[in-house]
């Protein structure tokens, strides 16, 4: 196992460590988690960088390395589903989990169409609308995070009301930020399905 690889499947334990994170009472659990996210982001840049400058670029890297970063996204939005707050006077999720499925269903229907190319000799690259909905999934946990960060481990100690305000605007901020990703995610898989039509005839 080289180290590039290593550093793939570092990301692996990365959602699961942030997974348990999220849903815990620890003391800064959240922030944790947002410095953990970003660490395993950096991770995302140097497998890349030392497969290439290492010259040891494999076949398993090209395959786990997209596929470590959709765990990653799964496993966080999976979180969020189960994170609960006070919205309107009863207890929702942080994000519907209509809204998961819809994203981890894309990111199945097309991985599954990869897998199919490659049975047929056909490489499908990363599409500019795959690299949208890369950087917004991330973009999308990056600001929950924050959010949660603030809300957890920096107003604690804030009264009730203050905290009931800032739940609704979370719970707003939240939602709406992950249907902006799913119509981008969805988008995104429409498209490839698209241009790769033949390969589902």
């Amino acid at each position: 196992m080289n180290l590039p690889n290593i550093l793939t499947l570092s990301r692996l334990g990365f959602a699961f460590v942030i997974m348990v994170l999220l849903t815990s009472s620890i003391p800064f659990a959240k922030t944790i988690s947002l410095v953990l996210f970003v660490i395993a982001g950096i991770t995302d840049y140097l497998d890349g960088y030392f497969a290439r400058k290492m010259n040891i670029v494999s076949s398993f890297g090209k395959l786990m390395d997209p596929l470590t970063d959709k765990v990653m996204v799964c496993a966080l939005y999976v979180s969020f589903v189960e994170m609960q707050f006070m919205y309107q006077g009863r207890w929702v999720p942080l994000i519907p989990a209509w809204i998961v499925v819809v994203i981890i269903s894309r990111e199945f229907l097309v991985t599954g169409l990869r897998l199919l190319a490659t049975n047929r000799g056909v490489v499908i690259a990363a599409g500019k609308w795959g690299k949208h909905k890369t950087v917004w999934q991330i973009v999308s946990i990056v600001v929950i995070l924050l959010a949660l960060s603030y809300r957890y481990d920096f107003l604690r100690h804030a009264d009730a009301k203050t905290i009931a305000d800032f739940d609704f605007g979370l719970v707003i901020i939240a939602r709406g930020v992950a249907i902006g990703v799913a119509l981008i995610t969805v988008a995104s898989g429409f498209l490839y399905f698209q241009q790769h039509r033949d390969l589902t005839s």
